[in-house]
């Protein structure tokens, strides 16, 4: 594959994570988007639906994901780092989704901000942000 087209498809999916991002109101349910974005330790946790929650939560985090694997994919061509992205991604899945369901069925005010923390994580690509500088001092080293 040409480098132009490689760059090409890389930018597109930064797009596919800046528009997950921007019409996540439209494309996802999450109560607490708008309650995170208010003076939440002084208000009441707002209603939900557990199990939808987690749903769309879950989904994202597998576009997020997807899209993710995809850019480290064509920045290295290295299948076994994507083996590796799969795995981390997976267990961190898993780490996070089970304080996330606890914070969700047990909303306690002073664990509003590990919540806030444990949801970024799950909603935002993050794990592109910690792998893309981690594989490429990697390739340097090696």
């Amino acid at each position: 594959m040409p480098k132009l087209t490689r760059y090409i498809l890389v930018v597109l999916l930064l797009f596919v994570l800046v528009a997950i991002r921007a019409f996540e109101d439209y494309l996802f349910y999450d109560p607490y988007l708008t309650f995170f974005e208010n003076d939440y330790l002084y208000i009441d946790n707002p209603r939900r639906e557990v199990a939808k929650l987690v749903l769309y939560t879950s989904f994202r985090y597998v576009l997020n994901t997807l899209a993710s694997l995809g850019i480290l994919y064509l920045i290295f061509k290295d299948k076994i780092m994507i083996k590796f992205s799969v795995l981390l991604y997976t267990i961190a899945y898993v780490l996070l989704l089970i304080p996330f369901i606890y914070f969700v069925i047990n909303p306690k005010q002073e664990d509003y901000y590990l919540f806030f923390n444990v949801r970024r994580f799950l909603i935002q690509p993050i794990g592109l942000i910690l792998l893309l500088p981690a594989f490429y001092y990697y390739k340097l080293n090696r």
